[in-house]
């Protein structure tokens, strides 16, 4: 990726090295108190079990929103109370640097796609953190892989995620840790859109075979507005190099669910999938490199 000379974003808050609150333990479920937040409720009902439990440590590393989506409620009516901000990033920090033009260029390309249908963008800002965070869904541990809490509208990611992308998943390269953010800016866009309260809602009514397949379709459109970044990355400001978009593609297969149940307890069971197989991953990733329109990753209202 053409990357160097990109604009950064100025909305990326550096926690690294701030450490945990005094007395902090970080239980094995992530909870948004009261149970309410600006993008909605926290599903209830249609939580991880059977197999989904045996690979919930596996799962925890794929890209998602809200990690409490993938476990059932928790909430103790505690009010929520905002962590501490952190400071900008430092200018030489190469990795840090990386992430603020590629959320940078992600806010340039979602902007001027709410501005030709008549709306407006609003920010999300993303936070660096090691070890383990605070959120307004709760407390998370590095463990659990980026996330995007539509309580705060803030990405979250500890960046040895990408050396884990690279060296337990195969999916070397910058453009796949691009995608990790954009992926994460496409459940954002999702939550300014009303569509993730709206999967919210209709999974707390739901069984957990209905929860999980709702979950999948809600990641699948997130793949799919991280390639209409892509796109427009490519197109209007000729960010991408030769062999980027395979690395994308790779990516995105290298943590479908399929794969990782197989890699995990060596079989597949697909009623326990979150964020769907390798090769829905890649499809609707392709779709939005291919069209650069929001419109065409409708998962919900897809064939199959």
């Amino acid at each position: 990726m053409r990357w160097q000379l990109g604009r950064r974003s100025r909305n990326v808050e550096d926690r690294r090295g701030m450490g945990t609150p005094a007395g902090m333990r970080f239980p094995g479920r992530i909870r948004m108190p009261g149970g309410r937040g600006r993008g909605g409720g926290i599903a209830r009902g249609g939580g991880i079990g059977g197999i989904g439990l045996l690979i919930l440590l596996v799962l925890g590393w794929l890209l998602g929103i809200d990690p409490s989506f993938l476990l059932q409620d928790s909430s103790t009516g505690v009010p929520y109370e905002p962590a501490p901000s952190g400071a900008r990033p430092p200018a030489d920090d190469q990795r840090a640097a990386f992430v603020s033009v590629v959320l940078a260029d992600t806010e340039d390309t979602w902007h001027a796609l709410f501005e030709e249908r008549g709306g407006s963008y609003h920010e999300p800002t993303l936070v660096l953190f090691s070890g383990a965070v605070e959120s307004a869904c709760g407390f998370a541990q590095a463990a659990l892989g980026p996330f995007y809490c539509p309580g705060d509208q803030k990405l979250y990611i500890d960046l040895s995620f990408f050396d884990e992308l690279h060296s337990r998943f195969g999916a070397p390269g910058d453009f796949a840790q691009a995608y990790v953010i954009a992926h994460e800016v496409g459940h954002h866009v999702q939550n300014l859109l009303g569509i993730a309260r709206q999967v919210q809602a209709a999974r707390a009514q739901s069984g957990e075979r209905e929860a999980n397949a709702l979950s999948v379709l809600m990641e699948l459109q997130a793949d799919c507005y991280a390639g209409v970044w892509g796109y427009h990355a490519d197109k209007s400001r000729d960010l991408l190099e030769e062999g980027d978009v395979e690395e994308g593609l790779n990516a995105a297969a290298a943590i479908g669910d399929d794969r990782l149940q197989r890699q995990s307890t060596g079989y597949v069971v697909p009623d326990a999938f979150t964020h769907g197989s390798s090769e829905q991953r890649v499809r609707w990733f392709r779709q939005g490199l291919s069209s650069g329109d929001p419109d065409s990753c409708d998962t919900f209202g897809a064939d199959r």
